[in-house]
């Protein structure tokens, strides 16, 4: 699947009558390579309510995980297997410097493991994947649905399958 997410998004003409106004894979992933997840991004929102308006693509912007402060983002992750993503987690060091995000390296459980300000509606599309919180885990399958509210986490996929989970990320205040 790495990156290939129809999107088909909608709008007003001019007329102001219902109109598809997008319709193919979504342009905007952020595929880090091999053993690295991969994000699709494909939709966000700047504010609550929502501003309907227009028909500019909101992804188009360079890659960051916490949605916009007062907004929303929506977007496909796909997690290789550990024995694959692990290894390059702990030589990763890109993730820990973005705005609004926490990562433990050293976390003595899974160097995953991290922290964003936000309310996380997950949804498992394919596979299965474990939820790590610092105290205890639980197995998710397709179709589980987890709500993740600010909490120090991680995802580990001890499986030989990718598992490929759709986020609603909305932005919280801190725990």
């Amino acid at each position: 699947m790495r990156g290939r997410v129809r999107r088909v998004v909608t709008g007003h003409n001019a007329e102001g009558r219902s109109v598809f106004i997008m319709d193919g894979p979504a342009p905007t992933v952020f595929d880090r390579g091999p053993g690295q997840t991969c994000v699709t991004e494909l939709w966000e929102t700047h504010s609550t309510p929502a501003d309907n308006t227009g028909s500019a693509d909101p992804t188009d912007r360079p890659s960051r995980l916490p949605p916009p402060k007062n907004g929303s983002v929506f977007r496909v992750v796909e997690y290789p297997p550990d024995k694959i993503r692990i290894p390059t987690l702990r030589g990763d060091s890109h993730d820990s410097k973005r705005e609004g995000y926490t990562r433990e390296l050293q976390h003595t459980r899974h160097p995953g493991f991290h922290k964003t300000a936000t309310v996380d509606y997950a949804i498992v599309l394919s596979g299965e994947i474990y939820a790590l919180m610092d105290e205890g885990e639980v197995l998710l399958k397709t179709g589980d649905v987890l709500i993740q509210r600010g909490t120090n986490h991680a995802w580990s996929n001890r499986t030989d399958e990718s598992a490929t989970i759709a986020f609603v990320l909305i932005d919280a205040h801190p725990a």
